[in-house]
C-alpha cells in the first residue's frame, strides 16, 4: 500500500469498501493511473478484505488498454494474468512470442485458457483426449456417405444452429473488438443451443471457432489482439448437435476497409455461389475447382490449394476432398444424399501458403490478404440445399447483397 501523498489536501476519498475517509491507495491502480476514487481505502485491512473483488478492476483496464504500443508491450499485461502463445498445434504453451519470419504484419497475441463444456453436452469423441477415436479410422475416409433421411434431418436441425452461431458473431465484429470475445460468443451460443463447437480440442486445436484477419488463409486461433479499422476477418465455425455437424464461415469487414479488400471478399464470396450453382447428382466433384478458378484468376486473384472442402455428417472430415483449384484430380461424382462442404480461399497476391509456429495458423506467403466463404450442402435429386443458407434474420453486411 502506498499512500495518498498525491492527494491534494483539500480532497476528501471515501473508502472503496466501507465508505469511511480514505487515505492509503492501491499501488496498482496508481500504476495505471486509474480513477483515485475506486481505490482509495481507509485502512490495510479493508483493502485485503476487497481485494477478491478490486483486483478484477485491473483486469479490466489492462484489457481496455490492449492494441496500444509495441506488440511485445500490449500483451506483457495478459501474461501477468496467464494468457499465454499457443504453439504445437495447440499442445503446447510459451510466455514468449515465437520467432518467425513473419510473412506480413499480422502477429499472433496470446490466448485465454480453455473454455468449459457443460457435462450435460453430448461431446465428441475427442472433447477430452484431443485426438479423434473413429474418424481417421472409418470407411468413410474412403467411401462418400449416401445420408438417410434421418440423418438429413439432423444435419438441418445442426446447420440450421450453426448459423445461427455465426450471425451472433457477425452482430459483435467491429473495431476494438478481440477474436477472443468473438471466440466467447460462438461457444456460449452453441452451448445454449445444446450443442459442442466441433473444433474445441479436436486435435487439439485450443478454442471454439476458426478467426483469420487479412493475411490469415484459414485456422486462426483466437487471441488477444483487437480487430483494427480496416481489417477483414473470417470466422469459422462447426457446430456438433444429435451427433452431427455443420460447418459454415464468412469474411467480414471491420470499420472501413479498402477497395481492392473489398473486391477480394466479393470475388470470394462470388466464387462459392457459382460452384454452388453446379451442384447436381451426375456433376463431376473436379469441376467444382474449375468453376472457382476461372471466376478467381479472372478477377486478378489466386486460389489456395493446400485446402480444400470435405465431406462432414456424423464425422467432422470424411471423403469427398473438394479441391477449389483447376485441374485437380478429385475422383467421383454428386450423388442424391450426398453432404459435403464447399469453401474456397481465394488471396490478393501468390497462392502458397506458410504455417505460423502455432501449428495452425495458415498464412499467405507474400503476406497479402486472403478471404473465405463456406457452406455445408446437400445434394438433392434435382439439385442443391444450402443447409447453412442465410436466413432472414442474418446481419446484413454485404453490399452487394442489397443492391
Amino acid at each position: 500500500m502506498a499512500g495518498g501523498s498525491d492527494v491534494a489536501e483539500t480532497t476528501t476519498l471515501s473508502c472503496a469498501r466501507c465508505g469511511k475517509p480514505a487515505h492509503l491507495q492501491c499501488p496498482k491502480c496508481m500504476e495505471l493511473k486509474l480513477p483515485r476514487e475506486g481505490g482509495a481505502f481507509c485502512t490495510q485491512d479493508c483493502f485485503k478484505a476487497s481485494w477478491s473483488s478490486h483486483k478484477s478492476v485491473h483486469l479490466k483496464e489492462k484489457q481496455s488498454s490492449f492494441g496500444t504500443g509495441t506488440p511485445r508491450e500490449q500483451n506483457s499485461n495478459f501474461l501477468d494474468e496467464g494468457w499465454l502463445y499457443c504453439l504445437k498445434k495447440g499442445q503446447a504453451r510459451t510466455p514468449k512470442l515465437p520467432y518467425f519470419d513473419w510473412t506480413g504484419t499480422l502477429r499472433p497475441y496470446p490466448i485465454s485458457s480453455r473454455r468449459a463444456v457443460p457435462a450435460h453436452i453430448e461431446q465428441p469423441d475427442w472433447a477430452v483426449s484431443g485426438i479423434p477415436q473413429i474418424e481417421p479410422n472409418s470407411d468413410l475416409q474412403h467411401v462418400v456417405e449416401i445420408k438417410t433421411r434421418n440423418q438429413i434431418e439432423r444435419m438441418r436441425e445442426t446447420c440450421r444452429i450453426a448459423r445461427e452461431v455465426l450471425d451472433a458473431a457477425a452482430r459483435v465484429i467491429r473495431p476494438g473488438v478481440t477474436t477472443d470475445e468473438i471466440d466467447r460468443v460462438v461457444h456460449d451460443a452453441t452451448i445454449e443451443a445444446g450443442g459442442y463447437p466441433s473444433p474445441l480440442n479436436y486435435h487439439f486445436f485450443p478454442k471454439s471457432c476458426c478467426t483469420s484477419i487479412n493475411e490469415v488463409i484459414c485456422h486462426g486461433i483466437p487471441d488477444a489482439r483487437k480487430l483494427e479499422d480496416g481489417d477483414i476477418v473470417n470466422v469459422d465455425v462447426t457446430v456438433c448437435y444429435k451427433g452431427v455437424h455443420g460447418d459454415l464461415n464468412e469474411t467480414f469487414f471491420v470499420g472501413n476497409v479498402d477497395e481492392e479488400s473489398q473486391r477480394l471478399v466479393q470475388c470470394t464470396y462470388e466464387c462459392l455461389e457459382k460452384a454452388i450453382s453446379i451442384v447436381k447428382p451426375g456433376v463431376r466433384f473436379r469441376e467444382i475447382g474449375e468453376v472457382i478458378n476461372r471466376h478467381a484468376t479472372m478477377s486478378g486473384f489466386s486460389v489456395v490449394k493446400s485446402y480444400c472442402g470435405h465431406g462432414i455428417g456424423e464425422l467432422f472430415h470424411c471423403a469427398p476432398n473438394i479441391p477449389h483449384y483447376g485441374r485437380n484430380k478429385a475422383v467421383g461424382v454428386m450423388k442424391a444424399g450426398q453432404t459435403f462442404t464447399i469453401e474456397p480461399m481465394i488471396n490478393t497476391g501468390v497462392w502458397r501458403d506458410r504455417m505460423w509456429p502455432d501449428g495452425w495458423t495458415a498464412v499467405t506467403a507474400d503476406g497479402k490478404r486472403s478471404a473465405q466463404f463456406e457452406h455445408t450442402l446437400l445434394v438433392t435429386e434435382t439439385g442443391v440445399e444450402v443447409l447453412t443458407a442465410r436466413l432472414p434474420s442474418s446481419p446484413n453486411v454485404y453490399p452487394w447483397l442489397s443492391a
